[in-house]
């Protein structure tokens, strides 16, 4: 019996990411994800906008798509496009935080894992065999830069202040 070929690369796939948009980057199992995850964003704020992207992984291997908002679909789009990792979806909004929706998106029943709730620079390194693409990891944002002070502790706690998170 011969063995097929077993070679595995990697490469690392920058995500493009508008301005002042946030991302959820996740894996699920079914075509349905679409659906599900576009009723849970479209309930989580009457303001967000946002686009879906899934990698459909078997039959057509389409990138299914919906969302509200032709800008934010079109960017999940091109992600989902790039990564080209079957089963995996975007989902890209603005004018919300992932802080919103997450818990729900995350108890969509088609939905595995979620990789990263961002609206910082982000790749994702993907591994390519003969078969197929799958997700590694993410690089999400920046190395720290050293340990918050008390002056950056209050600065923290007015920016949630500011953005209706804290009193």
């Amino acid at each position: 019996m011969s063995n097929p070929e077993t070679t595995l690369r990697t490469k690392l796939v920058r995500v493009d990411m508008p301005d002042e948009v946030n991302v959820i980057f996740g894996m699920s199992h079914f075509i349905k994800t679409v659906e599900d995850l576009y009723e849970v964003m479209v309930q989580s704020s009457p303001a967000l906008k946002f686009g879906i992207a899934f990698c459909e992984a078997s039959g057509k291997r389409l990138i299914r798509t919906d969302g509200n908002d032709s800008d934010m679909i079109e960017a999940a789009a091109k992600a989902a496009f790039d990564v080209g990792c079957g089963h995996s979806f975007f989902i890209f909004m603005k004018g919300g935080y992932p802080i919103n929706c997450l818990n729900a998106v995350k108890n969509v029943p088609e939905v595995c894992r979620i990789f990263c709730a961002t609206a910082n620079a982000l790749e994702v390194i993907v591994a390519e065999t003969r078969q197929g693409r799958g997700v590694m990891g993410v690089i999400d944002g920046e190395t720290p830069n050293g340990i918050e002070s008390d002056e950056d502790k209050t600065e923290r706690l007015e920016f949630l202040k500011t953005i209706g998170y804290k009193r």
